[in-house]
Protein backbone atom coordinates (compact mmCIF):
# COMPACT_ATOMS: atom_id res chain seq x y z
CA UNK A 1 0.00 0.00 0.00
CA UNK A 2 2.67 2.13 1.16
CA UNK A 3 4.42 1.46 -2.36
CA UNK A 4 1.05 2.47 -4.32
CA UNK A 5 0.92 5.88 -2.73
CA UNK A 6 4.30 6.52 -3.03
CA UNK A 7 4.11 5.78 -6.83
CA UNK A 8 0.57 8.00 -6.99
CA UNK A 9 2.38 10.48 -5.61
CA UNK A 10 5.07 10.63 -7.69
CA UNK A 11 2.71 10.07 -10.84
CA UNK A 12 0.82 13.15 -9.65
CA UNK A 13 4.31 15.21 -9.37
CA UNK A 14 4.62 14.31 -12.67
CA UNK A 15 1.58 15.67 -14.66
CA UNK A 16 1.68 18.46 -11.79
CA UNK A 17 5.15 19.65 -13.13
CA UNK A 18 4.53 18.80 -16.63
CA UNK A 19 0.81 21.09 -16.73
CA UNK A 20 3.02 23.68 -14.67
CA UNK A 21 5.92 23.39 -17.56
CA UNK A 22 3.71 23.61 -20.44
CA UNK A 23 2.03 26.75 -18.94
CA UNK A 24 4.79 28.17 -18.65
CA UNK A 25 6.37 27.64 -21.61
CA UNK A 26 2.65 29.27 -23.08
CA UNK A 27 3.02 32.11 -21.04
CA UNK A 28 6.70 32.97 -22.30
CA UNK A 29 5.19 32.15 -25.60
CA UNK A 30 2.87 34.36 -25.00
CA UNK A 31 4.63 37.31 -23.73
CA UNK A 32 7.32 36.97 -26.33
CA UNK A 33 4.61 38.08 -29.15
CA UNK A 34 3.62 41.26 -29.13
CA UNK A 35 0.32 42.10 -30.82
CA UNK A 36 -0.63 45.66 -32.25
CA UNK A 37 -4.10 46.35 -34.00
CA UNK A 38 -4.02 48.56 -37.26
CA UNK A 39 -7.11 50.32 -38.26
CA UNK A 40 -7.94 51.70 -41.77
CA UNK A 41 -11.32 52.71 -43.67
CA UNK A 42 -12.39 49.93 -45.61
CA UNK A 43 -11.22 50.34 -49.73
CA UNK A 44 -10.91 46.92 -51.05
CA UNK A 45 -7.45 47.59 -53.26
CA UNK A 46 -6.50 49.20 -49.75
CA UNK A 47 -6.85 45.84 -47.38
CA UNK A 48 -5.78 43.46 -49.71
CA UNK A 49 -2.19 44.97 -50.01
CA UNK A 50 -2.24 45.71 -46.57
CA UNK A 51 -3.23 42.21 -45.32
CA UNK A 52 0.38 41.14 -48.00
CA UNK A 53 2.33 43.77 -45.72
CA UNK A 54 1.25 42.39 -42.55
CA UNK A 55 2.14 39.29 -43.67
CA UNK A 56 5.48 39.92 -45.08
CA UNK A 57 5.98 42.29 -41.81
CA UNK A 58 5.32 39.37 -39.50
CA UNK A 59 7.83 36.76 -41.33
CA UNK A 60 10.28 39.65 -40.69
CA UNK A 61 9.88 40.30 -36.88
CA UNK A 62 8.59 37.21 -35.83
CA UNK A 63 7.75 38.42 -32.29
CA UNK A 64 4.87 41.18 -33.29
CA UNK A 65 1.58 40.33 -34.68
CA UNK A 66 -0.30 43.06 -36.35
CA UNK A 67 -4.26 42.62 -36.42
CA UNK A 68 -6.04 44.56 -39.14
CA UNK A 69 -9.10 46.31 -38.60
CA UNK A 70 -11.06 48.01 -41.18
CA UNK A 71 -14.52 50.30 -41.12
CA UNK A 72 -16.75 51.77 -43.60
CA UNK A 73 -15.43 55.53 -44.02
CA UNK A 74 -18.26 57.13 -42.64
CA UNK A 75 -18.51 54.66 -39.03
CA UNK A 76 -14.64 55.70 -38.91
CA UNK A 77 -14.30 58.45 -37.11
CA UNK A 78 -17.46 57.58 -34.86
CA UNK A 79 -15.66 54.45 -33.87
CA UNK A 80 -12.51 55.86 -32.83
CA UNK A 81 -14.04 59.07 -30.60
CA UNK A 82 -15.73 55.32 -29.01
CA UNK A 83 -12.88 52.83 -28.64
CA UNK A 84 -9.11 55.56 -28.31
CA UNK A 85 -10.13 57.22 -25.26
CA UNK A 86 -10.46 54.30 -23.14
CA UNK A 87 -7.36 53.11 -24.70
CA UNK A 88 -9.08 50.50 -26.65
CA UNK A 89 -8.70 49.97 -30.09
CA UNK A 90 -5.75 50.85 -32.62
CA UNK A 91 -2.22 51.13 -32.30
CA UNK A 92 -1.24 52.74 -35.32
CA UNK A 93 -3.98 54.41 -37.09
CA UNK A 94 -5.03 55.58 -40.67
CA UNK A 95 -6.02 58.91 -41.25
CA UNK A 96 -6.76 61.28 -43.76
CA UNK A 97 -4.57 64.34 -43.58
CA UNK A 98 -7.67 66.69 -42.86
CA UNK A 99 -8.52 64.79 -39.83
CA UNK A 100 -5.23 65.03 -37.89
CA UNK A 101 -5.80 68.61 -36.11
CA UNK A 102 -9.15 67.22 -34.77
CA UNK A 103 -7.33 64.32 -33.44
CA UNK A 104 -4.46 65.85 -31.70
CA UNK A 105 -6.86 68.12 -29.82
CA UNK A 106 -9.10 65.66 -29.30
CA UNK A 107 -6.24 63.71 -27.75
CA UNK A 108 -6.14 60.81 -29.77
CA UNK A 109 -2.77 60.63 -30.90
CA UNK A 110 1.14 61.21 -29.72
CA UNK A 111 4.12 62.78 -31.07
CA UNK A 112 6.34 60.22 -33.25
CA UNK A 113 9.33 59.21 -31.62
CA UNK A 114 11.94 61.85 -33.12
CA UNK A 115 14.39 59.30 -32.41
CA UNK A 116 12.79 56.78 -35.04
CA UNK A 117 11.44 59.79 -37.25
CA UNK A 118 14.01 62.79 -36.93
CA UNK A 119 11.96 65.97 -38.35
CA UNK A 120 14.97 66.73 -40.31
CA UNK A 121 14.79 63.38 -41.91
CA UNK A 122 11.28 64.36 -42.79
CA UNK A 123 11.72 67.35 -44.33
CA UNK A 124 14.45 66.22 -46.07
CA UNK A 125 12.91 63.29 -47.39
CA UNK A 126 9.32 63.76 -47.80
CA UNK A 127 7.26 66.03 -50.07
CA UNK A 128 6.75 69.53 -48.46
CA UNK A 129 2.75 68.86 -47.89
CA UNK A 130 3.81 66.70 -44.99
CA UNK A 131 4.64 69.85 -42.69
CA UNK A 132 0.71 70.21 -42.96
CA UNK A 133 0.65 67.15 -40.30
CA UNK A 134 3.51 69.18 -38.02
CA UNK A 135 1.85 70.65 -35.05
CA UNK A 136 2.83 72.50 -31.92
CA UNK A 137 5.88 71.62 -33.26
CA UNK A 138 5.65 68.27 -33.51
CA UNK A 139 4.63 65.82 -36.30
CA UNK A 140 1.80 63.32 -36.08
CA UNK A 141 1.49 61.08 -38.41
CA UNK A 142 3.62 60.29 -41.74
CA UNK A 143 2.35 58.85 -45.11
CA UNK A 144 3.31 55.96 -47.25
CA UNK A 145 1.73 58.03 -50.45
CA UNK A 146 0.61 61.05 -51.66
CA UNK A 147 -2.27 62.16 -54.03
CA UNK A 148 -2.73 65.05 -56.59
CA UNK A 149 -5.45 66.00 -59.28
CA UNK A 150 -4.86 65.57 -62.96
CA UNK A 151 -7.27 66.24 -66.16
CA UNK A 152 -8.82 62.75 -67.29
CA UNK A 153 -9.57 62.89 -70.62
CA UNK A 154 -11.58 60.57 -73.28
CA UNK A 155 -9.53 60.50 -76.28
CA UNK A 156 -12.21 58.50 -78.13
CA UNK A 157 -14.61 61.53 -77.53
CA UNK A 158 -11.79 64.21 -78.23
CA UNK A 159 -11.15 62.35 -82.15
CA UNK A 160 -15.21 62.53 -82.45
CA UNK A 161 -15.09 66.32 -81.75
CA UNK A 162 -11.96 66.67 -84.06
CA UNK A 163 -9.59 67.27 -81.25
CA UNK A 164 -5.82 66.40 -81.38
CA UNK A 165 -6.46 63.13 -78.67
CA UNK A 166 -2.65 63.42 -77.98
CA UNK A 167 -2.78 67.37 -77.29
CA UNK A 168 -4.70 67.83 -74.30
CA UNK A 169 -5.47 71.75 -73.09
CA UNK A 170 -2.81 73.20 -71.17
CA UNK A 171 -4.03 76.65 -69.79
CA UNK A 172 -7.34 77.98 -68.87
CA UNK A 173 -9.11 79.51 -72.04
CA UNK A 174 -8.01 76.00 -73.93
CA UNK A 175 -10.40 73.81 -71.46
CA UNK A 176 -12.90 76.09 -71.18
CA UNK A 177 -12.44 76.08 -75.29
CA UNK A 178 -12.25 72.04 -75.48
CA UNK A 179 -14.72 71.58 -72.40
CA UNK A 180 -17.67 73.48 -75.46
CA UNK A 181 -16.80 71.50 -78.20
CA UNK A 182 -17.30 67.95 -76.33
CA UNK A 183 -20.24 69.13 -74.47
CA UNK A 184 -23.50 67.63 -76.40
CA UNK A 185 -27.48 68.68 -75.79
CA UNK A 186 -30.37 66.91 -77.25
CA UNK A 187 -33.44 68.78 -79.00
CA UNK A 188 -34.88 69.54 -75.36
CA UNK A 189 -31.25 71.11 -74.44
CA UNK A 190 -30.58 68.34 -71.38
CA UNK A 191 -27.03 67.35 -71.09
CA UNK A 192 -26.33 64.15 -72.75
CA UNK A 193 -22.12 64.60 -72.47
CA UNK A 194 -20.68 66.22 -70.77
CA UNK A 195 -17.27 68.40 -71.84
CA UNK A 196 -16.55 69.14 -68.37
CA UNK A 197 -17.78 67.00 -65.48
CA UNK A 198 -18.50 68.58 -62.23
CA UNK A 199 -19.01 67.58 -59.24
CA UNK A 200 -18.14 69.69 -56.30
CA UNK A 201 -18.08 67.83 -53.41
CA UNK A 202 -15.46 65.29 -54.99
CA UNK A 203 -12.38 66.91 -56.07
CA UNK A 204 -14.18 69.89 -57.53
CA UNK A 205 -13.42 72.02 -53.92
CA UNK A 206 -9.56 70.80 -54.00
CA UNK A 207 -9.12 72.25 -57.59
CA UNK A 208 -10.42 75.62 -56.64
CA UNK A 209 -8.60 75.90 -53.00
CA UNK A 210 -5.30 74.68 -53.81
CA UNK A 211 -5.08 74.92 -57.56
CA UNK A 212 -6.84 77.52 -59.39
CA UNK A 213 -6.65 80.10 -56.71
CA UNK A 214 -2.88 79.87 -56.91
CA UNK A 215 -2.98 79.46 -60.69
CA UNK A 216 -4.42 83.11 -60.69
CA UNK A 217 -1.96 84.47 -58.31
CA UNK A 218 -3.49 84.33 -55.27
CA UNK A 219 -2.68 82.64 -51.74
CA UNK A 220 -4.38 80.00 -49.79
CA UNK A 221 -3.26 80.86 -45.73
CA UNK A 222 -0.79 83.41 -44.23
CA UNK A 223 2.13 81.90 -42.68
CA UNK A 224 0.80 81.17 -39.19
CA UNK A 225 -2.48 79.53 -40.67
CA UNK A 226 -4.44 81.28 -39.06
CA UNK A 227 -6.07 83.43 -41.64
CA UNK A 228 -7.58 82.93 -45.14
CA UNK A 229 -6.12 85.19 -48.24
CA UNK A 230 -8.18 84.17 -50.55
CA UNK A 231 -10.05 87.73 -50.29
CA UNK A 232 -6.53 89.67 -50.07
CA UNK A 233 -6.13 90.00 -53.83
CA UNK A 234 -8.93 89.59 -56.57
CA UNK A 235 -7.20 86.37 -57.09
CA UNK A 236 -9.89 84.77 -55.36
CA UNK A 237 -12.71 85.72 -56.71
CA UNK A 238 -11.13 85.03 -60.22
CA UNK A 239 -10.67 81.87 -59.65
CA UNK A 240 -14.08 80.89 -57.96
CA UNK A 241 -15.81 82.40 -60.89
CA UNK A 242 -13.60 80.69 -63.30
CA UNK A 243 -14.64 76.97 -61.64
CA UNK A 244 -18.32 78.05 -60.96
CA UNK A 245 -18.89 79.28 -65.08
CA UNK A 246 -18.15 75.47 -66.10
CA UNK A 247 -21.55 74.83 -64.70
CA UNK A 248 -23.18 78.44 -65.16
CA UNK A 249 -22.12 80.31 -67.66
CA UNK A 250 -20.53 77.51 -70.24
CA UNK A 251 -22.76 75.07 -69.25
CA UNK A 252 -20.14 72.33 -70.00
CA UNK A 253 -21.26 70.32 -66.74
CA UNK A 254 -23.48 70.10 -64.18
CA UNK A 255 -23.97 68.63 -60.92
CA UNK A 256 -25.44 64.77 -60.17
CA UNK A 257 -24.70 64.29 -63.58
CA UNK A 258 -25.04 60.37 -64.33
CA UNK A 259 -24.92 60.22 -60.22
CA UNK A 260 -21.77 62.31 -59.97
CA UNK A 261 -18.29 62.97 -62.14
CA UNK A 262 -16.49 59.57 -61.60
CA UNK A 263 -19.45 57.50 -62.70
CA UNK A 264 -19.93 60.22 -65.99
CA UNK A 265 -16.23 60.05 -67.10
CA UNK A 266 -16.04 55.88 -66.66
CA UNK A 267 -19.15 55.57 -67.99
CA UNK A 268 -17.92 57.66 -71.39
CA UNK A 269 -20.95 60.03 -70.96
CA UNK A 270 -18.10 63.25 -69.83
CA UNK A 271 -15.21 64.36 -72.07
CA UNK A 272 -12.90 65.41 -69.24
CA UNK A 273 -13.02 64.83 -64.99
CA UNK A 274 -9.94 66.62 -62.70
CA UNK A 275 -9.47 63.67 -60.44
CA UNK A 276 -6.59 61.86 -58.83
CA UNK A 277 -4.46 59.31 -59.19
CA UNK A 278 -5.72 56.61 -56.76
CA UNK A 279 -9.02 56.78 -59.91
CA UNK A 280 -6.79 54.57 -62.08
CA UNK A 281 -7.45 51.59 -59.94
CA UNK A 282 -10.94 52.25 -60.12
CA UNK A 283 -10.89 53.04 -63.92
CA UNK A 284 -8.85 49.46 -64.69
CA UNK A 285 -11.12 47.64 -62.92
CA UNK A 286 -14.36 49.22 -63.94
CA UNK A 287 -13.92 50.41 -67.61
CA UNK A 288 -10.70 48.23 -68.47
CA UNK A 289 -11.64 49.34 -72.36
CA UNK A 290 -12.31 53.32 -71.75
CA UNK A 291 -9.62 54.96 -73.59
CA UNK A 292 -8.43 57.80 -71.69
CA UNK A 293 -5.17 59.87 -71.25
CA UNK A 294 -4.34 62.07 -68.02
CA UNK A 295 -2.49 65.22 -68.44
CA UNK A 296 -1.19 68.06 -65.97
CA UNK A 297 -4.16 70.69 -64.83
CA UNK A 298 -4.51 73.39 -67.07
CA UNK A 299 -2.94 76.49 -65.56
CA UNK A 300 -3.19 80.51 -65.90
CA UNK A 301 0.03 81.25 -65.16
CA UNK A 302 1.45 79.67 -61.83
CA UNK A 303 2.03 76.32 -61.59
CA UNK A 304 -0.82 74.30 -58.85
CA UNK A 305 -2.12 71.20 -58.42
CA UNK A 306 -3.99 70.51 -54.57
CA UNK A 307 -2.41 67.58 -52.49
CA UNK A 308 -3.78 64.97 -49.97
CA UNK A 309 -2.57 61.94 -48.44
CA UNK A 310 -3.62 59.28 -45.87
CA UNK A 311 -1.27 59.19 -43.29
CA UNK A 312 -0.42 56.98 -40.43
CA UNK A 313 -0.06 57.60 -36.80
CA UNK A 314 0.08 56.22 -33.11
CA UNK A 315 -2.85 56.71 -30.93
CA UNK A 316 -2.19 58.42 -27.23
CA UNK A 317 -1.95 55.41 -25.33
CA UNK A 318 0.29 53.06 -26.78
CA UNK A 319 3.24 52.70 -24.94
CA UNK A 320 6.12 49.96 -24.17
CA UNK A 321 6.65 47.16 -25.73
CA UNK A 322 3.93 48.08 -27.81
CA UNK A 323 5.06 51.19 -28.82
CA UNK A 324 8.18 50.04 -29.68
CA UNK A 325 6.34 47.43 -32.16
CA UNK A 326 3.96 49.95 -33.57
CA UNK A 327 7.45 52.08 -34.74
CA UNK A 328 8.36 49.45 -36.45
CA UNK A 329 5.42 48.57 -38.09
CA UNK A 330 5.08 52.54 -39.12
CA UNK A 331 8.90 52.61 -40.17
CA UNK A 332 7.80 49.39 -42.41
CA UNK A 333 5.01 51.13 -44.30
CA UNK A 334 7.00 54.30 -44.76
CA UNK A 335 9.87 52.15 -46.62
CA UNK A 336 10.95 52.93 -50.12
CA UNK A 337 10.03 49.39 -51.17
CA UNK A 338 6.08 49.66 -49.40
CA UNK A 339 6.17 53.10 -51.65
CA UNK A 340 6.70 51.71 -54.78
CA UNK A 341 4.38 48.47 -53.83
CA UNK A 342 1.48 51.00 -52.77
CA UNK A 343 1.96 53.02 -56.27
CA UNK A 344 1.59 49.76 -58.21
CA UNK A 345 -1.20 48.48 -56.51
CA UNK A 346 -3.12 51.44 -55.54
CA UNK A 347 -2.22 54.21 -57.75
CA UNK A 348 -1.22 56.65 -54.61
CA UNK A 349 2.10 58.43 -55.17
CA UNK A 350 4.99 57.92 -53.01
CA UNK A 351 5.07 59.88 -50.69
CA UNK A 352 9.13 60.29 -51.11
CA UNK A 353 11.09 62.68 -53.32
CA UNK A 354 13.62 60.32 -54.34
CA UNK A 355 11.19 57.31 -55.08
CA UNK A 356 8.81 59.01 -57.07
CA UNK A 357 10.38 61.09 -58.98
CA UNK A 358 12.56 58.31 -60.51
CA UNK A 359 12.73 57.67 -64.24
CA UNK A 360 10.25 55.15 -64.56
CA UNK A 361 7.35 57.14 -62.82
CA UNK A 362 7.83 60.52 -64.48
CA UNK A 363 7.71 58.82 -67.80
CA UNK A 364 4.88 56.87 -66.80
CA UNK A 365 1.37 57.07 -69.39
CA UNK A 366 -0.52 57.21 -66.80
CA UNK A 367 1.08 58.41 -63.47
CA UNK A 368 3.56 60.66 -65.18
CA UNK A 369 0.95 63.87 -65.04
CA UNK A 370 0.57 62.82 -61.01
CA UNK A 371 4.55 62.66 -60.59
CA UNK A 372 5.28 65.74 -62.30
CA UNK A 373 3.35 68.09 -60.42
CA UNK A 374 4.43 67.12 -57.32
CA UNK A 375 6.76 69.24 -56.97
CA UNK A 376 4.60 72.31 -56.65
CA UNK A 377 1.58 70.43 -55.20
CA UNK A 378 -0.92 72.38 -52.41
CA UNK A 379 -1.82 70.52 -49.40
CA UNK A 380 -4.46 72.92 -47.78
CA UNK A 381 -3.96 72.80 -43.63
CA UNK A 382 -7.53 72.14 -42.60
CA UNK A 383 -8.86 72.62 -39.34
CA UNK A 384 -12.04 70.58 -39.89
CA UNK A 385 -11.99 69.10 -43.34
CA UNK A 386 -15.86 67.89 -43.24
CA UNK A 387 -17.02 71.25 -42.34
CA UNK A 388 -14.56 73.09 -45.02
CA UNK A 389 -15.54 71.10 -47.81
CA UNK A 390 -19.48 71.42 -46.26
CA UNK A 391 -18.86 75.48 -46.59
CA UNK A 392 -17.73 75.06 -50.25
CA UNK A 393 -20.98 73.15 -51.23
CA UNK A 394 -23.13 75.96 -49.32
CA UNK A 395 -21.40 78.40 -51.70
CA UNK A 396 -22.20 76.37 -54.86
CA UNK A 397 -25.58 75.43 -53.90
CA UNK A 398 -26.37 79.54 -53.06
CA UNK A 399 -25.63 80.31 -56.71
CA UNK A 400 -27.17 77.47 -58.53
CA UNK A 401 -30.27 76.91 -56.50
CA UNK A 402 -31.06 80.15 -54.96
CA UNK A 403 -29.59 82.63 -57.36
CA UNK A 404 -27.11 84.00 -55.67
CA UNK A 405 -24.63 86.27 -57.48
CA UNK A 406 -21.23 84.90 -57.25
CA UNK A 407 -19.29 87.48 -55.53
CA UNK A 408 -22.14 87.36 -52.77
CA UNK A 409 -21.57 83.59 -52.10
CA UNK A 410 -17.42 83.78 -52.57
CA UNK A 411 -17.65 86.56 -50.33
CA UNK A 412 -19.82 84.49 -47.54
CA UNK A 413 -17.61 81.49 -48.09
CA UNK A 414 -14.57 83.34 -47.50
CA UNK A 415 -16.25 85.01 -44.40
CA UNK A 416 -17.50 81.52 -43.08
CA UNK A 417 -14.49 79.95 -43.63
CA UNK A 418 -12.41 82.47 -41.59
CA UNK A 419 -15.12 82.00 -38.69
CA UNK A 420 -14.11 78.28 -38.46
CA UNK A 421 -10.46 78.95 -38.20
CA UNK A 422 -10.89 81.75 -35.92
CA UNK A 423 -12.78 79.40 -33.59
CA UNK A 424 -10.28 76.48 -34.23
CA UNK A 425 -7.71 79.13 -32.84
CA UNK A 426 -8.94 80.85 -30.19
CA UNK A 427 -7.83 78.26 -27.34
CA UNK A 428 -4.58 77.74 -28.79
Amino acid sequence: MKKFLLLLLTLTMVILTACSGDQESSGEQNGDVIEIEYWQYHFDSKVELVNELIKEFEAENPGIKVKHTTFPYDQFNERVAAQVPAGRGPDVINLFYGWVPRYVDSGYLQPLPQDAFPHEEIESEFFPMVESVKLNDEYWTIPTAVRTIALFYNKDLYEEAGLDPESPPTTWDELVDYSKKLTKRDSNNRLTQAGMAWEPSQQGHHWFRDALLYQAGGEGLSEDRKTIQWAESPAGLEAFKYWMDFATTHKVGERNFYTDDVTAFKTGNAAMNVDGSFRIGTLQADAPDLNYGIAPLPTKGEKATPASFWSNGITAKVEGEKLDASVKFLQFLTSDEVMERWLDDIGELPAKESVALQDKYLEHELYGAFIEQLPYAKAHFFVDEARERDLVIQAVDRVLLQDVPVEEAYKELVESTQNLFDDYWEDK
